[in-house]
């Protein structure tokens, strides 16, 4: 068996981490582009106090772009379990308030040019990449002690690019239809 069979594991797991984290600090970045309404959004949920709204708004946006950056750079188990974390949260909010019928509110996921209103479909794609967290949340990028070898990390580099990108054109096609021009309506 050759070293990178080997290394599969450890590349998946580094693979899912890089990705991710790009996510993290893709959606960050566009919550303090849009700061001004993230408050709005957030109470929109109708899950906190309105005492947190406003704390949780000016905190959430630089947390998620250094975790997303740790998690990237370094698949650091304990930024994967925050990171996991987190995804479960946003996920049980959005699910709260589907059941609830209120799937016109904006999922506050950062994708200012195509409004996403929340539903199962989000729910699911943040319990994903949760899972795809898991082997991260399970231990460290090694194999039988020694480091991964530079090709290893190339191919989770290029893999966690392509989540990414999976990521964006998911996201895309969601909010795309459930836009009024995918039924026709104007």
């Amino acid at each position: 068996m050759s070293d990178l069979a080997l290394q599969l594991g450890p590349v998946a797991s580094l693979a899912g981490a890089i990705g991710i984290g790009l996510v993290f600090v893709q959606a960050g970045a566009a919550k303090l582009r849009h700061r001004d309404v993230l408050p709005g959004v957030i109470a929109n949920y109708r899950l906190l106090p309105d005492a947190l709204v406003a704390p949780l708004a000016a905190v959430l946006p630089p947390f998620e772009i250094v975790l997303g950056l740790v998690l990237a750079a370094t698949g650091d188990m304990a930024a994967a379990l925050v990171a996991v974390s987190l995804l479960l949260g946003f996920a049980g909010a959005m699910a709260i308030n589907v059941a609830r019928g209120r799937t016109q509110i904006d999922c506050g996921c950062g994708r200012s040019q195509l409004r996403q209103p929340i539903g199962w479909p989000l729910v699911l794609r943040n319990l994903v990449m949760a899972a795809l967290l898991a082997p991260a949340c399970a231990g460290s990028f090694r194999t039988g002690g020694a480091e991964i070898g530079a090709q290893a990390v190339a191919l989770a580099a290029v893999a966690g690019l392509m989540l990414f990108l999976l990521y964006q054109l998911f996201n895309a096609i969601v909010a795309l239809s459930a836009s009024p021009l995918a039924s026709g309506r104007r």
